[in-house]
């Protein structure tokens, strides 16, 4: 893999798997109610100058552009209210990056990119893959722009454990198998909760998606554009459909590629993630039990499940040295393996770090773990995961009321997943203790009056199953199906040429594909 598609991948793959491990909850018909009634109150005309008055002077902004540090990028600091309510109180600072067009060709106006999470730093996809390795199609007729979603990396970030504290915290016991164990769990999850309403209570409140797509209309009209142009992944694919919901005549060109389904409980998306997983895991099997060097054996992808399965309760009773003072546990096993399900061109490390492991040496595992949790050397933890829980919990309630509901859930789960589903099933737990109560719940988002919105769904897609990707694009009144027939999160930029032209030439153009396309 080169080292573009690494950044763009670990980008939107590690964003996208908070999802699951950050546990997106279950909600009510009052929270659907009230993101519905939000959505009606921050629909203002098309037109910057008709916002609502007490939003004009936001509206109005005029950024200062500046060098950062990056060759070829400009930033700029965007303010907007912390809480859209009292709009005249406290305001928030978020971090803007942009490239420009490059030409040739008549510039179309900024395209906004987001690479998930909720917690990817938008800047630093940006900066680190869309400015650079989009399509130079694309990047000749867009200004390439990105925003941090509040309480995500330079945007006023959510932070709830120090490094030390995050080590601890990633590697309690996911599978408890006793009351101590479950009360171990349960703990560990109050103490992060905890954490994040010591440091950052104030933001806590105010990071809900339907916040983020009204920032993000504020940075369209401070950017000059009548319409939104976006590309979003992931979590991104529920940010850019929140965006149309609000602002269904404001919407240009979207993107939503790797598409969440709003529609689910969120016990119904853990669950789907989960078996999401496992249909990655079998591919991965299918092509280990051919290898030589398979650590699973060459039996039947069969017998590679049991012998994953093995490998993740070793390690659970006997934890494998790593060479540092974080030996190889099942939570931080699980979660290597899991972050190289997100592309196909992690399969091959991860055979050989799983080889490491079972034969004792378990840093090459605990390397993906510390990639996916974004991680550094120095021990210090990006805000990914604080920023994950936060706006999820916001977004949506508690799956579960506590530990007892867990564990009436976790066949359900074990059935969509052998392999993965236990964990999955406890890692949902988290919003249970969240200090801050939820504004939102799940629903269908029409966006009616929308210009074509483009639906991008990959059959084997881990984080985000491909039947979000059809179900999304059936509640959008103007949305269009376009499929990818194969392994990895997300299929724009993966070598897909079907795909890209495809996506360029609405990008560009503004035609969608045919209903129904498509490519491998």
């Amino acid at each position: 893999m080169d080292s573009r598609r690494l950044l763009r991948t670990s980008a939107t793959a590690l964003a996208a798997a908070g999802l699951i491990l950050s546990g997106c909850s279950g909600g009510s018909d009052a929270a659907a109610s009230r993101t519905t009634a939000a959505a009606r109150q921050a629909s203002p005309s098309a037109s910057p100058s008709s916002s609502p008055e007490a939003l004009k002077r936001f509206y109005g902004q005029k950024p200062t552009w500046r060098d950062c540090g990056v060759t070829g990028f400009q930033c700029a600091t965007l303010k907007a209210p912390l809480d859209y309510a009292e709009p005249d109180g406290e305001q928030i600072d978020l971090a803007v990056s942009r490239v420009r067009a490059t030409g040739p060709g008549k510039r179309l106006g900024s395209l906004l990119v987001n690479p998930g999470g909720p917690g990817g730093s938008a800047v630093g996809y940006l900066q680190g893959y869309a400015g650079v390795g989009y399509p130079a199609p694309v990047r000749a007729r867009y200004d390439m722009v990105a925003v941090d979603p509040r309480g995500v990396a330079r945007s006023e970030p959510v932070e709830c454990l120090t490094g030390p504290q995050m080590d601890t915290f990633t590697q309690v016991d996911q599978t408890p198998d006793d009351t101590a164990e479950v009360n171990a769990l349960s703990a560990a999850f109050k103490r992060f909760s905890a954490g994040c309403a010591k440091k950052s209570r104030a933001i806590l409140p105010h990071v809900s998606t339907v916040e983020t797509a009204r920032d993000m209309d504020i940075l369209r009209a401070v950017l000059g554009d009548e319409k939104l142009s976006y590309v979003g992944a992931s979590y991104g694919t529920f940010l850019g459909a929140t965006y149309a919901e609000l602002f269904p005549d404001r919407v240009g060109r979207l993107v939503l590629d790797g598409a969440m389904d709003p529609s689910l409980p969120a016990i119904d998306l853990n669950r789907d993630q989960t078996a999401g997983f496992e249909t990655s895991f079998r591919a991965f099997a299918a092509d280990c039990v051919t290898q030589p060097d398979c650590p699973l054996g060459t039996a039947s992808v069969e017998a590679a499940g049991e012998a994953m399965k093995k490998f993740f309760r070793d390690v659970d009773a006997d934890p494998v040295p790593t060479g540092e003072s974080r030996p190889l546990g099942e939570s931080l096993a699980t979660t290597g393996v899991i972050a190289a399900m997100y592309d196909e061109g992690a399969w091959p490390q991860l055979r050989e770090a799983l080889t490491q492991a079972i034969g004792g040496e378990g840093s090459g595992l605990l390397a993906l773990a510390d990639s996916y949790y974004e991680r550094e050397p120095n021990g210090t933890y990006a805000n990914l995961m604080f920023a994950n829980a936060a706006v999820n919990c916001l977004d949506l309630p508690a799956a579960y009321r506590g530990p007892a509901d867990v564990s009436k859930a976790v066949p359900s789960f074990e059935k969509a997943s052998p392999v993965f589903g236990r964990g999955l099933a406890w890692a949902a737990l988290n919003c249970t203790s969240w200090p801050t109560p939820p504004t939102g719940g799940p629903h269908r988002i029409t966006a009616e009056g929308a210009a074509p919105i483009l639906v991008v769904g990959t059959t084997r897609d881990p984080a985000t199953p491909y039947k979000w990707a059809q179900s999304l694009a059936g509640q959008l009144s103007s949305g269009t199906l376009l499929t990818y027939e194969g392994d990895g999160h997300t299929a724009y930029g993966r070598g897909s040429d079907c795909i890209d032209t495809a996506i360029n030439t609405y990008l560009l153009d503004g035609t969608p594909p045919a209903e129904g396309k498509r490519c491998s």
